[in-house]
């Protein structure tokens, strides 16, 4: 399973450094755009606080079944110059976009056999690539359905819900500086903005807030899979139902129980607390093979072989 460096420009000349992984059969390959969460991840998922590790064990899951996978560092993140707090959403999507040309024009991919799997934020750029873009299929980890600020409001609600009983007292007091900060950012003007003191990706959250899914998602005739954990705080995942129904044709829908927004498996109560210990368990491995074999079928992926194996099917 080789990797190989990409560099993808991006339409304002940033480069993006990135990773395709590719199988070990002979190419070219049907391939995969992986798209990640928020914040400064780099091509794996990562930040320091927050080790997804998302990026090799998808592209491990997806090689075995004949398919490359193209990741890559957000801006200001590891090898891609910038400031990430200064990136908008569309500025991301616009990332995405550029990304996807560039592995879709690759020598060792299969013209029109390319996808895109989105995870979180990530998912968001997914729809909007599927909408616009000729994509063979989608799948959506910890998609949503709605407009962005009804999101981040479900969002508080949710992590304020799983709080310990003592500090769900200060449910009220809390959500009354949510609304103080989230009036701020949409007052601000510039990319960057101190809003209690502490600086924010305010462009960003400013696009966020307004942007509705659910205009991409009535755009989309490419297959789609859309996955949500049954324990995922930061997702409503009832949106998988507004999914299946928003997309012409219908979405496969899976909403897994135990599972959370890490895409791990947590058997006991969960809470923002949980992340850290989550974070040391794998990547679920139901999930890895849900994504895999079902974007085989779609890409019409042939899975690695052994010699032997090759043999006996010759």
């Amino acid at each position: 399973m080789p990797d190989i460096d990409m560099t993808v420009t991006a339409n304002d000349g940033t480069p993006l450094a990135g990773t395709l992984t590719l199988p070990d059969s002979a190419g070219p390959h049907p391939a995969v755009l992986l798209l990640h969460g928020s914040g400064p991840l780099d091509r794996d998922g990562n930040t320091r606080r927050l080790p997804m590790n998302l990026g090799p064990s998808l592209a491990a899951a997806l090689a075995a079944e004949g398919i490359a996978t193209l990741r890559y560092d957000r801006r200001g993140a590891d090898a891609t110059p910038g400031t990430w707090r200064a990136a908008g959403f569309t500025g991301n999507r616009q990332d995405a976009a550029d990304a996807l040309l560039a592995v879709a024009a690759h020598p060792a991919v299969r013209p029109g056999a390319v996808a895109v799997v989105g995870h979180s934020e990530g998912a968001l750029h997914a729809m909007a690539l599927a909408a616009r873009h000729d994509v063979r299929a989608v799948v959506l980890l910890a998609g949503y359905a709605r407009p962005g600020e009804d999101a981040l409001r479900w969002q508080a609600r949710s992590i304020a819900s799983s709080l310990p009983a003592p500090l769900r007292l200060l449910r009220r007091p809390l959500q009354a500086a949510g609304e103080r900060a989230l009036a701020r950012i949409k007052q601000t003007r510039t990319d960057v903005a101190r809003v209690a003191g502490l600086p924010i990706n305010a462009r960003w959250m400013r696009e966020m807030l307004l942007h509705d899914t659910r205009d991409d998602l009535a755009a989309i005739t490419a297959p789609v899979l859309a996955v949500t954990g049954a324990k995922d705080i930061q997702i409503d995942p009832a949106d998988l139902d507004e999914i299946h129904r928003l997309v012409p044709g219908g979405a496969e829908v899976h909403r897994v129980p135990g599972l959370t927004h890490l895409l791990r498996q947590d058997p006991e109560h969960h809470t923002l607390r949980s992340y850290r210990r989550l974070l040391r368990e794998p990547v679920d491995p139901g999930l890895l093979t849900l994504t895999a074999t079902w974007l085989a079928r779609r890409l019409d992926a042939a899975p690695h072989q052994t010699p032997a194996e090759r043999r006996t099917t010759s």
